[in-house]
């Protein structure tokens, strides 16, 4: 398939960019003409993703204040312009389970990494979008964010609703200087993540399948095409939007046989 080149000239920056979604997008930005600095904190990973793209590799832990600042700073110095963050790094640990369960350490630890970098993304990318009055920030929340589970990972979903929630702000702070900022929110994702979560227990994916009305979890390549949609101008009149990409799960009351 020939895709139109609608971010061509454009350059943009994804976190987690060396596999699952992230590396999805990336691929996906790249055929339609950006150019894409891949950063991951994984040095193997995020230096392939990048040179499969054709693109720059940054390795950075995106909790480190310095380091968000500095990823963003070689962007410009590289390619001249900062069009697209997509802020989509994120983890979800097997320590991060029932609020009764869930230790102080690994709620830090999790809120550290969905919130906290999605935060300094934020705060270091929209200076450079300010300069050049216009940009598309992509924040990675979840369907979670706008949904309860009784299977629970309680920092996880508490960090995604808050992201959710930032994304809304900043795109109404930001709208009239050119700056969108849209929260994606997917469902359950066929990644190397939700396999290593349910590949070993079929009942539990199962448990989670029958939710969705479409009946599978997504591809990555699916939320890559929902991304490449909020970084074009195709999306031109969206922004602090809540953009589900689950299957239907979250209109769903009864699911089809």
């Amino acid at each position: 398939m020939t895709l139109a080149q609608r971010l061509d000239g454009r350059v943009a920056v994804i976190t987690g960019a060396g596999s699952g979604i992230g590396l999805a997008s990336a691929r996906r930005l790249a055929a339609e003409g950006a150019r894409v600095v891949c950063v991951d904190v994984d040095e193997d990973t995020g230096a392939a993703a990048a040179r499969e793209v054709d693109g720059l590799f940054v390795r950075a832990d995106v909790t480190d204040e310095d380091a968000v600042r500095g990823m963003y700073e070689t962007a410009v110095a590289t390619y001249g312009r900062l069009d697209v963050a997509f802020n989509n790094a994120g983890i979800s640990p097997p320590e991060d389970d029932s609020i009764l369960t869930t230790g102080l350490d690994a709620w830090r630890r999790v809120q550290e990494v969905n919130l906290t970098s999605v935060y300094l993304c934020c705060k270091y990318a929209i200076p450079h979008m300010r300069r050049q009055g216009k940009g598309s920030i992509i924040n990675t929340a979840s369907f979670v964010a706008v949904m309860g589970a009784a299977t629970s990972q309680i920092s996880y979903s508490a960090s995604k609703g808050a992201v959710l929630s930032m994304s809304r702000e900043l795109g109404v702070q930001f709208a009239r200087e050119g700056i969108r900022v849209n929260a994606l929110c997917p469902g359950p994702v066929n990644t190397p993540l939700l396999r290593e979560l349910f590949a070993k227990d079929p009942e539990r994916a199962a448990r989670r399948l029958v939710h969705i009305p479409l009946g599978r979890f997504a591809e990555p390549e699916e939320l890559a095409a929902s991304v490449a949609f909020l970084a074009s101008d195709d999306s031109s009149f969206v922004t602090a939007s809540t953009f589900l990409v689950d299957g239907g799960i979250s209109g769903a009351y009864v699911t089809p046989q």
